[in-house]
């Protein structure tokens, strides 16, 4: 079961560099286009898609490896009873936030399929698929904060701060 967490965290990490590739080739696109006299039509629509993309996608890998900003300075100089409680409040609020965003992501997609609202752009596209990423990015993350709470609650050391452990050890 661990190493089917770390795939999915992977493949999203992997969606969200793909998602930036996508920008890229739109952009390179565009360029070319000018280049040569043609637009491609909704490229602002398809960047914005692929950007949303690659931004909720990135969450759940980011967390798990420990990318995103933490106070150490602060966290360091605690107790280590003092650290503990204070990861499983902060990862227990995180959870209920994230819980929570999840659900209305998930609902907004449902809404835009039900309502089959389309973009406003050149091209019509079906509203809900490029929310699809949105809701999947935070259902990931939510997994990963999940995942971060129980190590915690069992007294192993998350994954997030494995990471950041092995980058403190390399700076000195």
């Amino acid at each position: 079961m661990h190493s089917l967490r770390e795939k999915l965290y992977l493949a999203s990490g992997y969606l969200a560099g793909f998602c930036l590739v996508v920008i890229m080739l739109i952009i390179l696109a565009q360029i070319v286009g000018r280049l040569f006299g043609f637009i491609v039509p909704s490229a602002e629509d398809f960047s914005g898609y692929a950007l949303a993309g690659a931004t909720f996608l990135g969450l759940a890998y980011t967390f798990h490896e420990g990318g995103h900003i933490r106070v150490t300075l602060l966290i360091q100089r605690c107790s280590s009873r003092v650290r503990f409680l204070q990861e499983l409040l902060v990862l227990l609020f995180a959870l209920v936030l994230v819980s929570y965003m999840t659900w209305h992501c998930i609902y907004m997609v449902w809404e835009s399929y039900v309502f089959e609202e389309v973009s406003y752009g050149y091209i019509p596209v079906p509203i809900w698929i490029p929310q699809v990423p949105l809701a999947l990015g935070m259902l990931a993350l939510n997994l990963a904060i999940l995942d971060s709470l129980v190590c915690v609650v069992k007294g192993r050391v998350p994954a997030y701060q494995t990471h950041e452990n092995e980058l403190n050890l390399e700076e000195v």
